[in-house]
């Protein structure tokens, strides 16, 4: 069951008549009645094992997001000390090495390498959850962990580095502002393999500090993907050989994007990499006029490249197989939505050079939108032998006609306003795997054009869970493990409206409101405000 909120040990015994002072870190949690920030998580009493002395029963420690389980017991904590505390791995765990060397300057401790824990350590080290009966494997995966403090030392145990490094992002947030780490045993894991931040960077330019802080921000958040929307009408951001031409003058190098990637990696983060197709292609075709798309009048559709066209596929895959290794992730995010041919009343009549390609390749029956579906696939066969994951947004995904999206494409579902739109249900009970990026509460949109609002951390903290997928209402539980995760998005629509420093901001609390729910999607321990201070302080 459940607890509400707590704090971490110290206190005062009575024995007899007589009563004992307790030692306990100076400015530590005490029994509760000092103001102590509280936190969630189940927490389990542990007998006291001295007979003449003892701690307040300690409480679990106050983080974001909050831990699943931790078992409480009697005893000082710990909190980091400069004059003897180190940070050391395993014995062959030597590839620990770099989350100990952050967690030791993170903490002003030295670093010990491989070596023998002694009091006032931290010791990191790969193994199967070794503290208790939850064996890691069986409780999470690589992204578990077990965090113990005891005897003035703290062990961070994970089968994975995955999750060995949420665990010292854990010790570092319930150290923070002086506080102290509790004595007991925390068993944590995500409910959510996917935790997800996207940032359009094509139609507003941020600069590659503020992508480092928002990785750095997110790594301490345990969240571990960053989206990263490149290419779109307005612009294209990244450095390319195959096609210079093609680059806005504020962009990103590759040798910068290696140095975010890396900086990314070693939070455990993926970076998801999308070039939007065959939609969102502006700035393709304003350099390259012939891939239009044109309709039976002439007229040009905006962003959209004439997908009867072989060399508009030739260019789109040209840059495909170059950006495969710059984004060394294992996923993709093929992009697809918004193909403003499907969007007419008959695309086939104002489209004919569509309808026409579409026959040829589909038969007498074949449409437009076979040949839009038929693109999609020929870019997920030209990503698929980098041995990536893909992802398409749900309105590439078309019903009916004479062929189908591939099996193995994760629908990022963010909107049902398409036309045709489908509810999630009709993904779901086909088996397709599901991404939440729901725009009722997951959109930050700059401007705010149409409908959308910015959202708040207080709306996401209090009412959305994955299962909330479209608009407010949720699907149904038995789907509950074919819903990966979620996305939080950030879109520059009007990307003026807002400074890069107001966009961060903006969206700090839900950011945090958001993987509060990816990691434990079950109603939190805290009130809003009691969450709000909690962020304030760590």
């Amino acid at each position: 069951m459940r607890r509400g909120p707590v704090a971490a040990a110290g206190g005062v015994a009575v024995v007899g008549a007589v009563v004992l002072a307790v030692g306990f870190w100076p400015g530590g949690d005490g029994d509760g009645s000092d103001g102590a920030a509280p936190s969630g998580g189940r927490s389990a009493a542990a007998p006291s094992t001295s007979p003449t002395k003892s701690y307040a029963l300690s409480k679990a420690p106050a983080t974001i997001p909050a831990v699943r389980e931790h078992t409480a017991a009697r005893g000082p904590g710990w909190r980091p000390d400069e004059g003897k505390g180190r940070v050391v791995i395993g014995d062959g765990d030597s590839g620990l090495a770099d989350e100990a060397k952050l967690l030791a300057g993170e903490l002003k401790l030295k670093y010990g390498g491989e070596s023998d824990p002694r009091e006032g350590d931290v010791q990191l080290t790969l193994s199967d959850g070794d503290e208790g009966k939850d064996k890691g494997k069986d409780r999470g995966g690589d992204e578990s962990y077990t965090l113990t403090v005891k005897g003035e030392r703290v062990r961070i145990a994970a089968p994975a580095e995955a999750g060995v490094f949420y665990g010292t992002r854990t010790l570092k947030q319930a150290v923070s502002g002086g506080r102290t780490a509790p004595e007991g045993v925390v068993r944590d894991r995500p409910a959510k393999p996917q935790r997800g931040f996207m940032i359009d960077i094509a139609r507003k330019h941020y600069d590659l500090k503020w992508l480092e802080d928002r990785v750095r921000d997110l790594g301490d958040l345990k969240y571990n993907q960053l989206g990263l929307h490149f290419s779109d009408d307005q612009a294209f951001r990244i450095e390319s050989e195959s096609h210079p031409e093609i680059v806005s003058s504020d962009h990103l190098t590759k040798d910068q994007v290696r140095g975010l990637v890396k900086l990314a990696a070693s939070r455990h983060i993926t970076v998801v990499p999308e070039i939007d197709s065959p939609g969102h292609l502006g700035a393709v075709t304003r350099r390259h006029p012939s891939l239009q798309l044109r309709d039976s009048r002439g007229k040009v559709t905006r962003g959209a490249v004439d997908i009867s066209k072989p060399a508009a596929a030739k260019i789109v895959d040209d840059l495909l197989k170059e950006y495969a290794d710059l984004f060394p992730g294992a996923y993709w995010h093929l992009g697809a939505d918004e193909y403003l041919a499907l969007t007419v009343k008959n695309p086939e009549a104002s489209y004919p050079q569509l309808a026409a390609a579409a026959r040829e390749r589909y038969g007498a029956d074949g449409r437009v939108q076979d040949l839009a579906t038929g693109w999609l696939n020929d870019r997920a066969d030209t990503v698929r032998p980098f041995d990536k994951k893909l992802k398409a947004w749900n309105d590439g995904f078309f019903r009916g006609g004479k062929t189908q999206a591939a099996d193995d494409l994760e629908v990022a579902y963010w909107t049902g306003k398409e036309i045709g739109a489908r509810e999630p249900d009709a993904y779901l009970k086909a088996g397709r795997k599901l991404v939440n990026y729901n725009d009722e509460y997951l959109y930050y949109v700059l401007g705010q054009p149409q409908t959308f609002r910015y959202p708040t951390g207080q709306r996401i903290y209090e009412s959305w869970t994955p299962l909330v997928v479209r608009g407010t209402k949720p699907v149904s539980e038995r789907y509950d493990d074919q819903i990966l995760g979620g996305t939080f998005a950030v879109w520059g629509d009007l990307a003026d409206a807002q400074t890069q420093e107001q966009v961060a901001a903006g969206i700090r609390m839900p950011l945090r409101a958001t993987v509060q729910k990816l990691w434990d999607p079950g109603k939190p321990d805290l009130a809003w405000k009691d969450f709000v201070k909690l962020a304030d302080g760590l």
